[in-house]
């Protein structure tokens, strides 16, 4: 890690507007920026770059200000997410998937849990991970008395390692009714795996965790009241959610290979000898390339903001979501993940269009936009999310609530 970590935050009065707090995001990404590449092939566990978002005030951006929180709301969250990500993309998921970790306390829990939930969680800097994957078989939840018992195995768990807290999900025996609870990251029967080895984002700690009766009181079943959940069609807004958070890393990743592609190609690249430019800035194939590229980033960058908009108007009244609201909105977010999916793996590839043969060395770790934003998008496949909004523009027909829709 970096040794340039600011100095100053400590002594500087905290971010009091989502633009004070991008630019404190945008902070972060540079110090993070520095060694962004030595770090991706290193692969080490990432202790030191989660002490900086905690030191920076970041992690505790959704939490209450009461408590120690900034009170900010996800279009801010989302933002800087993006703006994490554009220097390291491994990174930009994990602060992404602390806040929605954060959050399933608010999104599943009673009034009375997620509000003890969010002040603990700002007053001790909590970094939430999650154990929770829907594809696998799901954990077996039991009951013991006052407590729930939570054992099997799920193949990935992001952020375990660097977490305070972690959040399970499985599903009381003999039922299809799912349960989620927060526990300590270091309770007992709850291992961590060392066997993350993938091409992108590899500093996640998305490894598998063997979950061997571990314990939580029946108070810590989010939404639960005497032994009975207590649904809510703001439940549902998980899968959109979630898939904001996927749309602004990928972005955030596409932008800072941009940036980095286009500060190597006025430093480093040169122009084509039968070319007849002096500088590779000259070139018109590069001009095009870089002019393409920005447009189309610039354009799901404003999809993005418009679509986060759209789903804080429904954050901000839970009680109000309606099925047709929440449809209506995971349609337009499946159609800015499609976009934000093809948007971000074309400039990944190109980018070496505009930088020359030079720029493929392991040194200069350009590759790792490509490797990062590949590795992620295949979470789930883009198909689906551009058939949901086919359906919708044909038929009318808004997505069913699934785990993925």
């Amino acid at each position: 890690m970096s040794t340039a970590t600011p100095t100053d935050w400590h002594t500087r009065p905290a971010p009091a507007t989502a633009e004070e707090w991008i630019a404190r995001a945008a902070e972060v990404s540079a110090v993070l920026a520095t060694d962004a590449a030595a770090r991706d092939r290193a692969g080490a566990t990432p202790h030191a770059e989660i002490q900086l978002l905690k030191d920076s005030g970041l992690v505790t951006l959704l939490g209450p200000v009461e408590h120690g929180g900034a009170g900010q709301d996800w279009t801010t969250a989302y933002r800087v997410v993006r703006e994490v990500a554009k220097a390291d993309g491994s990174i930009g998921q994990l602060l992404g998937y602390h806040y929605l970790w954060n959050w399933a306390a608010r999104l599943f829990g009673t009034r009375e849990q997620w509000e003890h939930v969010e002040a603990e969680a700002a007053r001790n800097q909590w970094f939430f991970g999650g154990a929770v994957n829907p594809r696998d078989q799901d954990v077996v939840v039991t009951e013991d008395g006052e407590d729930l018992v939570f054992t099997g195995r799920k193949t990935f768990s992001t952020g375990s390692k660097v977490s305070d807290v972690t959040v399970l999900e499985g599903v009381f025996a003999g039922t299809d009714q799912h349960v989620f609870a927060i526990v300590p990251s270091d309770s007992a029967g709850l291992t961590f795996h060392d066997d993350w080895d993938n091409i992108g984002q590899r500093l996640t700690e998305s490894g598998g965790v063997t979950l061997d009766g571990v314990r939580t009181p029946w108070s810590s079943a989010a939404g639960y009241v005497d032994g009975k959940f207590q649904p809510r069609v703001y439940n549902t807004l998980n899968v959109p959610t979630i898939q904001l958070v996927f749309v602004n890393f990928y972005l955030g990743i596409a932008a800072g290979a941009l940036e980095t592609a286009a500060t190597y190609t006025r430093t480093k690249s040169r122009s084509w000898l039968h070319g007849g430019y002096d500088r590779a800035t000259d070139e018109p194939y590069v001009i095009d390339v870089y002019g393409d590229l920005t447009a189309k980033l610039w354009a799901a960058e404003a999809l993005a903001d418009a679509v986060a908009a759209e789903g804080q108007r429904l954050h901000d009244d839970p009680d109000a979501v309606t099925p047709e609201a929440r449809g209506a909105f995971e349609v337009r977010v499946a159609a800015i993940k499609a976009r934000a999916t093809d948007v971000a793996l074309e400039i990944g590839n190109r980018i070496f269009e505009v930088t020359g043969a030079r720029s493929t060395a392991t040194a200069e770790g350009l590759d790792r936009f490509w490797r990062n934003v590949r590795t992620h998008t295949l979470h789930d496949p883009v198909a689906y999310k551009r058939r949901e909004v086919g359906r919708w523009v044909l038929e009318g027909e808004l997505p069913e609530p699934t785990w993925y829709s």
